[in-house]
């Protein structure tokens, strides 16, 4: 018989080498059609090689991403990237056939890259743009966090011990830098905040500065706003933070 005692060595060294170890990215690029008439549509992805669970989960979850920002048309599946460039394009070639030429191809782009990684947290920025006729594209950028040691991505409450208190600090610190006086409702100064409370964005994650909190465009303010985003040091969110998830700051 095995002695337990050497199992449960091997089995604790085995998790330390999947969880000690930064995971190996490689970008992966992928483009439409090369013709005058073809959407304009290029990705660029971190790929993580690893036989890991975590590393599939990532790659899962990045493709998911991709395909939801690609696929034009709701009523085609589609369950592969390159299976949504063709969506998109052909949603083009199909605009092109009923109403004729257009002086601006559509466009989409995802780009992504590694913000974060140490022992339980790997995070991934994807930022994408697209644009379909009218006035201008749409930019927003998405944010996926995922624990190295279930080997799944995080969902934003699942980051927290006390997500009350993170977004008291994250209203104060947005009130300062958009000069909103405390005392007055979030609003005041022409922000829309759903109901009239500050709320936490759709999209956060962990970066080298700590965690950033990612407004996209029409979230809490009008398109000419743009983007707004705050930061949270990972000293000042320490104790937010389920013990697992915390991070130290540079």
């Amino acid at each position: 018989m095995k002695n337990p005692i050497i199992l449960c060595m091997f089995s604790i060294l085995l998790l330390g080498c999947e969880t000690d170890t930064k995971l190996t990215f490689e970008n992966t690029s992928f483009k439409g059609g090369n013709c005058d008439t073809c959407a304009d549509i290029k990705v660029e992805v971190p790929r993580a090689l690893d036989e890991l669970k975590i590393a599939k989960s990532i790659n899962s979850v990045i493709d998911e991403e991709i395909i939801y920002t690609l696929k034009f048309d709701e009523e085609v599946e589609v369950s592969t990237v390159d299976g949504a460039i063709t969506s998109f394009d052909n949603s083009f070639q199909d605009m092109l056939a009923e109403f004729g030429p257009t002086s601006e191809p559509w466009e989409a782009k995802v780009n992504g890259k590694v913000t974060f990684e140490n022992m339980n947290v790997v995070t991934i920025a994807l930022e994408n743009y697209t644009y379909t006729g009218g006035a201008h594209g749409y930019f927003s950028k998405v944010f996926l966090n995922f624990d190295r040691r279930l080997g799944k991505e995080i969902e934003i409450h699942e980051l927290f011990d006390d997500q009350m208190g993170f977004l008291q600090l994250a209203e104060s610190k947005f009130r300062m830098i958009y000069e909103i006086p405390q005392a007055v409702n979030i609003n005041a100064t022409g922000f829309m905040f759903n109901k009239d409370t500050f709320h936490l964005p759709e999209n956060l994650g962990y970066t080298e500065n700590g965690i950033e909190l990612h407004y996209n465009q029409y979230e809490v303010a009008s398109y000419a706003d743009g983007p707004l985003k705050l930061v949270v040091s990972f000293d000042e969110a320490h104790h937010f933070l389920k013990k697992v998830y915390r991070a130290k700051s540079k």
